[in-house]
C-alpha cells in the first residue's frame, strides 16, 4: 500500500513538475491557471495540450504548450526555423474565425522555455482518438484510451472537416497544405476543428478567378517539423512542386481512409527516399482496388476514390462533398443543425424541436449528452422555446444514470422548476413528475419539485388543477410523509372547498381517494373524514366521491373506521346524504350499500363485545362466591392458627424462662397494662433501642481457635495432701444451721465450704451464661462435687435431713482418717 501511495505521489509531483517546467514563465500563466496534462496536437504532435481555466470569469479553456527542451537535438538555425513555423501557423489560426476552425481564446505567448496559447476547451487530437499516443502522459488518461469513434461521429466529423475546408478554398482563397489527423482537434462538445496552419498557402491573385498557389520544394535536409506530413499530402507536392485546393481535398481522403481503419495511413512514406516513395503511390494510385477501400462504407467508398485520384481536376471540391449523400444521415443533419442554432429563429427551432424526440433514440448515448443535451439546455433562457426544449431535455434525462442526471440536468432544469409561464412548462413536469422525483435528489425535492406541484395546486388554471389532481396518484408513493400530510393534503383540500369548479372539487376527492393507502389511519380519521362533513356541494358526482372515501376508509385493511366514529359521525353524516333529491336509484343504492355494511359491523362488533362483557360479569359473579367461602375459611383457619400460636408461644417461654422469671415478666406486663411512670416509659424505650441497634448488627461468624496442649507438669504429692487434710478439718469443724421452718430452699454453708451453690444461683447463673450444666469442684484422687438437684433432696418435714448430712460427713471424716496413715 505504501509503495501504490509512494508511486502515486512521484506521478503527481512529475505530472506538476513537467506543467511547471513546460510553463513557467509564460505570460499566459498571468491569466490562465493550467491544469493537467490531457492530449497531444498540431504538426508531429508537438504541443501538449492542458486543461485550464480564465483566472477572471473561471471559464474553462485548453492551454496549447510547446517544450522547447524537444528541438535541443537541433542547430540554432533549426530550432529557429521550427520556432517561426509553429509560430506562423498559430498567429494564422488566430486571425481566422470559423465554426469548423479551432477558436483562439489567448494570442501565442514566447517566453525562454516554451510557447502557449490558449482555445476553447478541447479533448483530443483526432490522431490521439486514433491511437496516435504520442507525447501523451503517462499513464495514458483512460477517457482516450477508452474512446470510440461512433459512425454518426465519423460523418458529422467528417461533414465538419469539409465545411472548413469548403470555408478556407472559397472565402479565405487558402490552401491548409497540412490536412491530417494531427491538425484536426476534437473540442469537449466533440466537434471536429481544423488546426495546424504551419504551411498553409495564400493565394497570390485572391480576386481573380483562377487561384494561384505558389508551392516550395520539398527540403529533405529540413527537420520533420519543418515540413508537413508527407503520408497526407498530395502526389504533386513532391513530382510537380505544385499545389492549389485540390490538394487539400487529397489530404482529406488520406483521412477519411485512416478514419475507417484504425488510424492507418494509406500509404506509408519512406522520408528517407521520397521521391521514390511518391513514384510508387502514384502507380497503386491510379489501380487503387476495391480491397484496399474494403473497411470503408459502401456509401463513400467511391467518393473517397475519387478523393485520392492522381489528377487533381477529377477530385471533388469541398463544396462539393458537403452535399454527398453520405452525409445525408439523420443524425449528422441533427448535428449538423445544432450546429446553426444561433442562426434560426423561434418558428424554426420549435418546428425543429418538435422532430427531435422521433431522432434522440437513434443517437449513441455520449453524442446526445456531448453534443445535442448542451445546446438545448442553452435554450432554457428563452422562456418561448422552453416548452419545446423541455420535454426533449426529460427524454435524455430517462437514459442517464441518477449521477449523470444531477451532474448534467438539474442545474439546468433548477430555474425553469421557478417558472411559472408559459402554463405548458407547469403541464410537462407534471406528466414526467416519476422521472423528477426518481431521480432528483430528497433536498432538490424539497426546495424545488414540490413547490412546482404546490403551485399547481393554487394555480388559477382549472386545467392545470385538474392535471395535477390527476398526476399526483401517481407518485404518491414517492413524497415523503411530512410532506404530504402537511403541504400536499392541505392544499388539495382548499382546492376542493374554495374552487367554484365541479370537476376540480369530484377531482380533489378522487385524488384524496387514491393517496389514503399512504395516510396513517388516525390522520384519516382525525382529519380527512371531518373535512367530508365541511363540503358544502350537493352534486351527484361530490356526494359519490365523499361516499368513495369513506367505503375506501371502512373497507381498507390498515385504515379502517372505529364503531365509535361509524355510529357518532360516519353514519350521523351519510344516512342524510342517501336521501338527497339529485342522487339516481344507482346511486342510492350505493349509499344503502355502504351504510347497510357499516351498521352490520357495527351490530357486529358491539354484539361481540357485549357478549365478551357478559361473560366476564358471569365469571366475575363467579369469583365472588368462591371468594366469600375462601374468606370465612381463611377467619376459621385464622383463629385456630392463633390459639395454636398462643399454646406454643406460652409453652416456648415456660420452657426457656425459671418460674421465677415467668413471675416478673407477668408482673411487668400487667403493670404495662395497667399504667407506666415516667421512668419506666424511658427504660422501655431504651430497652427498644437496643433491641434495634442488635437487630441491625451484623451476624457473628465463628473464629477458628487453635488449642494448644497443656504442659503437664509433675504433681508434688504431700502438698496436695496436705491442702485436702486442711479442708477436711474445716468441714468437720464447721456446723450447719438449721433453719427453723420444715422446708429448706439453700444450704448456704456448703456452698461456701464446698462449692455448692444453691438452686436459685444456679438458675440465675444458667440463664446468665446460656448453660445448663453441672456445676462442681474436684481434687486430685477424689471427687467432692455436688450435683444440680431439686430443693427437696435437702428438706424433709421431720428434720431427718440435717441428722442424715451430719452422719454423712461423720462416716466420710473416719474413713478419710484412717486412710491417711497408710498414706504418710
Amino acid at each position: 500500500m505504501e509503495s501504490m501511495l509512494n508511486k502515486l505521489k512521484s506521478t503527481v509531483t512529475k505530472v506538476t513538475a513537467d506543467v511547471t517546467s513546460a510553463v513557467m514563465g509564460n505570460p499566459v500563466t498571468r491569466e490562465f491557471d493550467v491544469g493537467r496534462h490531457i492530449a497531444s496536437g498540431g504538426n508531429g504532435l508537438a504541443w501538449k495540450i492542458f486543461d485550464g481555466t480564465k483566472k477572471s470569469t473561471k471559464q474553462e479553456v485548453a492551454v496549447f504548450v510547446f517544450d522547447k527542451k524537444l528541438i535541443d537535438k537541433y542547430q540554432k538555425f533549426e530550432k529557429d526555423q521550427i520556432i517561426d513555423s509553429l509560430r506562423r501557423g498559430v498567429q494564422q489560426l488566430t486571425r481566422l474565425r470559423h465554426p469548423r476552425l479551432l477558436t483562439v481564446q489567448h494570442p501565442l505567448e514566447e517566453s525562454r522555455d516554451c510557447l502557449a496559447f490558449c482555445t476553447e476547451p478541447v479533448f483530443a487530437s483526432l490522431a490521439n482518438v486514433l491511437g496516435c499516443w504520442d507525447n501523451l502522459p503517462s499513464p495514458l488518461p483512460s477517457d482516450i484510451k477508452e474512446y470510440k469513434l461512433y459512425d454518426v461521429e465519423m460523418k458529422y466529423g467528417l461533414l465538419q472537416v469539409s465545411e472548413g475546408l469548403s470555408f478556407l478554398h472559397s472565402s479565405v482563397k487558402m490552401v491548409h497544405g497540412n490536412i491530417t489527423s494531427e491538425n484536426i482537434i476534437l473540442n469537449k462538445s466533440g466537434a471536429w476543428k481544423i488546426m495546424g496552419f504551419d504551411f498553409c498557402i495564400p493565394s497570390t491573385n485572391p480576386s481573380e478567378q483562377e487561384l494561384k498557389f505558389p508551392c516550395k520544394e520539398w527540403d529533405p535536409n529540413l527537420p520533420s517539423l519543418c515540413l508537413p506530413n508527407p503520408e497526407y499530402l498530395a502526389p504533386e507536392y513532391i513530382l510537380s512542386v505544385s499545389c492549389e485546393t485540390a490538394s487539400d481535398m487529397y489530404s482529406l481522403g488520406a483521412v477519411m481512409y485512416s478514419v475507417f481503419n484504425k488510424g492507418k495511413p494509406i500509404f506509408e512514406v519512406n522520408k528517407q527516399d521520397i521521391y521514390k516513395s511518391f513514384s510508387r503511390q502514384l502507380d497503386q494510385l491510379s489501380r487503387l482496388s476495391s480491397s484496399a477501400l474494403q473497411n470503408i462504407p459502401e456509401e463513400v467508398r467511391e467518393h473517397i476514390k475519387l478523393l485520392l485520384n492522381v489528377a487533381p481536376t477529377v477530385r471533388p471540391d469541398a463544396d462539393q462533398m458537403t452535399k454527398i449523400p453520405f452525409f445525408d444521415d439523420v443524425g449528422a443533419m441533427t448535428l449538423q443543425y445544432f450546429d446553426s442554432l444561433f442562426q434560426r429563429d423561434n418558428l424554426q427551432k420549435s418546428q425543429f424541436f418538435k422532430g427531435l424526440p422521433k431522432v434522440l433514440p437513434k443517437l449513441p448515448k455520449r453524442v446526445i449528452i456531448q453534443r445535442i443535451l448542451p445546446p438545448l439546455t442553452s435554450e432554457f433562457v428563452n422562456p418561448d422555446m422552453v416548452p419545446f426544449v423541455l420535454p426533449n431535455v426529460l427524454l435524455i434525462a430517462e437514459e442517464c444514470t441518477k449521477e449523470e442526471y444531477v451532474k448534467l440536468i438539474l442545474p439546468d432544469l433548477a430555474p425553469v422548476f421557478k417558472q411559472q409561464e408559459p402554463i405548458q412548462i407547469l403541464l410537462i413536469f407534471l406528466q414526467k413528475m416519476d422521472l423528477l422525483l426518481t431521480k432528483t435528489p430528497p433536498d432538490e425535492i424539497k426546495n424545488s419539485v414540490l413547490p412546482m406541484v404546490y403551485r399547481a395546486l393554487e394555480a388559477p388554471s382549472i386545467q392545470i388543477q385538474e392535471l395535477c389532481l390527476n398526476i399526483i396518484p401517481t407518485f404518491a408513493n414517492l413524497i415523503d410523509y411530512p410532506s404530504m400530510k402537511n403541504a400536499l393534503i392541505p392544499r388539495i383540500k382548499n382546492a376542493c372547498l374554495q374552487t367554484s369548479s365541479l370537476a376540480v372539487r369530484v377531482n380533489s376527492l378522487v385524488c384524496l381517494g387514491k393517496i389514503l393507502e399512504y395516510l396513517d389511519k388516525w390522520f384519516v380519521l382525525d382529519d380527512i373524514l371531518p373535512f367530508l362533513q365541511q363540503i358544502p356541494s350537493k352534486e351527484p358526482a361530490v356526494l359519490m366521491g365523499i361516499l368513495g372515501i369513506y367505503k375506501c376508509t371502512f373497507t381498507h385493511k390498515k385504515l379502517g373506521i372505529t364503531k365509535e366514529q361509524l355510529a357518532g359521525k360516519v353514519l350521523p353524516h351519510l344516512i342524510p346524504l342517501s336521501i338527497e333529491n339529485n342522487l339516481n336509484l344507482n346511486q342510492f343504492n350505493s349509499f344503502i350499500c355502504v351504510i347497510k355494511d357499516m351498521l352490520n359491523r357495527l351490530e357486529a362488533e358491539h354484539k361481540t363485545k357485549l357478549e365478551q362483557l357478559h361473560v366476564m360479569q358471569e365469571q366475575q359473579k363467579t369469583l365472588d362466591i368462591t371468594n366469600q367461602m375462601n374468606v370465612s375459611e381463611e377467619a376459621k383457619s385464622s383463629s385456630t392458627g392463633n390459639q395454636i400460636d398462643k399454646v406454643f408461644n406460652s409453652i416456648g417461654t415456660d420452657l426457656l424462662t425459671s418460674g421465677s422469671d415467668s413471675k416478673e415478666n407477668e408482673l411487668s406486663s400487667k403493670q404495662r397494662k395497667t399504667s407506666l411512670t415516667l421512668e419506666e416509659k424511658q427504660k422501655l424505650a431504651k430497652e427498644q433501642e437496643q433491641a434495634q441497634k442488635l437487630k441491625n448488627q451484623q451476624p457473628l461468624k465463628p473464629q477458628t481457635h487453635t488449642i494448644t496442649p497443656p504442659v503437664k507438669q509433675a504433681k508434688d504429692l504431700t502438698e496436695t495432701l496436705i491442702d485436702n487434710m486442711s479442708s477436711l478439718t474445716n468441714h468437720s469443724i464447721s456446723k450447719p444451721k438449721v433453719a427453723s421452718s420444715g422446708s429448706f430452699s439453700s444450704v448456704p454453708p456448703m456452698g461456701i465450704g464446698m462449692g455448692f451453690s444453691s438452686p436459685v444461683d444456679s438458675t440465675k447463673r444458667n440463664i446468665t451464661n446460656g448453660l445448663n450444666t453441672t456445676i462442681g469442684l474436684q481434687t486430685s484422687g477424689f471427687s467432692m462435687g455436688a450435683g444440680t438437684t431439686n430443693q427437696n433432696f435437702f428438706s424433709s418435714p421431720s428434720g431427718t435431713g440435717t441428722a442424715k448430712s451430719k452422719w454423712l460427713f461423720s462416716q466420710r471424716s473416719e474413713g478419710e482418717q484412717q486412710r491417711l496413715p497408710s498414706l504418710k
